[in-house]
């Protein structure tokens, strides 16, 4: 058969079988009387098999390896190309993310383009200082995807970084908080906690749901900073997690000022001084029972003055002398 007739049949361009032929891949069996290629029904099934390992992604020299070398083992190829492969796509991923994240912003000018991959380029780099200076210049009022920024926030360790990714993002509002609402929810608990501490600049009712979400997170740290920020929004629900960051020691002082603040009514403070007196009453733990004390101090009304003076005596000693400093001083403000 000659070349023409077998590119026609085979789908395999001429040009093609002519280098395979200069490779010694393929080459014709036979020659016409006039000089041209003549291919064989073995030429022909060297030819399919060529076409399908390259399909596989092989290389020509790989190819002839593997057809000519008696002892090659397709193996130890077969597990590099699978490598290979998967190097391929995630590349290809990532290409895709950042063509969406393009897209997001529905750039007017190849200018739009260009400064938002090199921004993606930038908050990828291995060096804090340049992702910082990235960071800041989405302060200059160009479109800038929510998602992009929080991907950055949650896979960063430096903490400036982080902070200018959270002061960007808190100017996004609800677009921040849907970005980085898959955060709160992640099986990383780095990645939740800086989740969550970057919710808690972003005000809306938004924010305050994945706030209180995170309130049954079973990393104190994530549950402490969603509740001092949702006593800041008045949210009662966030008292539990409160005395629970100042049994754990967990921002116990911040807490406490947050279970004061929130009692501001007497039905309110009596609730908050029962479930820390109760805390107290249960608590092994020596250094619990002062926080907890010192919880209780910062709370006033009947209640709380009462369960005080029920700890004048307590067998703790530091829970006693605490109790008995704080009605003291209450006292003397009174006269």
């Amino acid at each position: 058969m000659l070349i023409g007739e077998l590119a026609r049949r085979t789908g395999v361009s001429a040009r093609m079988l002519r280098h395979y032929d200069s490779l010694g891949l393929v080459s014709p069996t036979a020659r016409s009387d006039g000089g041209y290629r003549e291919y064989s029904h073995d030429d022909i099934v060297r030819i399919f098999r060529v076409e399908s390992l390259r399909s596989l992604g092989m290389s020509l020299r790989d190819v002839q390896r593997a057809l000519d070398d008696p002892g090659f083992t397709p193996a130890g190829l077969v597990g590099e190309l699978i490598q290979q492969t998967e190097h391929r796509l995630e590349r290809e991923k990532e290409l895709l993310t950042r063509l969406r994240q393009v897209d997001q912003t529905d750039p007017d000018t190849w200018s739009d383009v260009l400064g938002l991959v090199q921004l993606v380029r930038d908050l990828g780099s291995d060096h804090p200082d340049r992702r910082y200076r990235a960071v800041l210049s989405t302060a200059d009022h160009r479109p800038v995807p929510a998602q992009l920024l929080a991907e950055a926030l949650l896979a960063e360790a430096d903490p400036n970084v982080s902070g200018a990714l959270r002061w960007s993002l808190a100017r996004l509002g609800g677009d921040g908080v849907a970005a980085l609402a898959a955060g709160v929810n992640a099986p990383d608990v780095e990645v939740r906690r800086q989740a969550v501490l970057a919710i808690t600049a972003i005000p809306g009712v938004e924010a305050t749901l994945l706030l209180e979400q995170a309130l049954a997170d079973a990393d104190v740290t994530v549950r402490s900073r969603a509740a001092i920020e949702l006593a800041s929004r008045g949210q009662i629900g966030a008292v539990p997690a409160l005395i629970d960051a100042v049994v754990a020691g967990a921002r116990d002082v911040e807490a406490g000022e947050a279970l004061s603040s929130l009692a501001h009514s007497g039905k309110i403070a009596e609730m908050i001084t029962a479930m820390l007196s109760t805390a107290l009453d249960v608590s092994g733990d020596p250094a619990s029972r002062s926080r907890l004390t010192q919880a209780l101090s910062e709370i006033h009304g009947p209640a709380a003055h009462l369960a005080l003076t029920s700890l004048v005596d307590h067998e703790d000693r530091v829970v006693a002398l605490t109790a008995r400093a704080v009605l003291s001083a209450r006292g003397r403000a009174k006269s």
